[in-house]
């Protein structure tokens, strides 16, 4: 039988963080763009990746975001100024004034987990606005670490990647239990060596906790 994990190494967004699909719809109608625009845009790899990198800012991130929406969400127009890449950039301010919600479920895990003696890391694929969105999700502080990759300039599910969040959290990789809801990442952070588990839902936490050597809940 294996032996229990030394800490957790647990996602953000899909595991703790969760950002509502009815309030994206709304600001796409308000602005009147077509459904699922803006995630399109802004998560195509040619502009995902750099911001998650830490190749560029948040900032820059959202203007290019806005560059390449305002060309496609709307024809030029006949008569009058060209507002496309105004109107694309308020959209764009919108939809990122949103830092989504906390799982509080999978908080109170969080802390059961360090309050055992056992180190947490927040391992997430982010831009340098992660910081300001933990403070403003009341986040700051839940962690022992945070591995930024946008900070770390390497993203999940590069090998290195965990490579380095295992040494920042100082626990082998093997001794790591690593929680995601991305099965490619998933995929990554196994072929570093660590245990690793793809995450769906609370039902999850129960095999999580034992994975850990914690008494199951209840």
């Amino acid at each position: 039988m294996r032996e229990p994990c030394k800490a957790l190494l647990i996602d953000l967004d899909g595991v703790l963080r969760y950002f509502s699909i009815e309030r994206l719809a709304a600001v796409e109608e308000r602005h009147g763009l077509r459904a699922g625009a803006l995630p399109e845009i802004a998560f195509h790899h040619s502009l995902l990746n750099p911001v998650v990198e830490g190749e560029i800012t948040h900032a820059e991130w959202e203007l290019l975001t806005a560059e390449a929406l305002h060309t496609l969400a709307w024809p030029t127009p006949e008569n009058g100024p060209d507002d496309r890449l105004a109107r694309a950039r308020a959209a764009v301010a919108d939809w990122q004034s949103d830092h989504g919600e906390v799982d509080k479920v999978v908080l109170e895990f969080v802390r059961e987990v360090r309050a055992a003696g056992l180190p947490v890391a927040l391992c997430t694929n982010a831009t340098d606005r992660l910081d300001a969105d933990l403070a403003e999700l009341g986040l700051a502080g839940q962690f022992d670490h945070v591995v930024n990759s946008s900070a770390l300039k390497l993203r999940k599910p590069d090998k290195a990647y965990f490579v380095e969040a295992s040494a920042v959290v100082g626990v082998p990789p093997k001794q790591c239990l690593f929680v995601d809801d991305n099965d490619r990442i998933i995929n990554g952070s196994r072929v570093a060596g660590m245990a690793s588990f793809r995450f769906t839902g609370h039902s999850d936490l129960d095999y999580l906790r034992v994975a850990l050597g914690l008494p199951k809940a209840g």
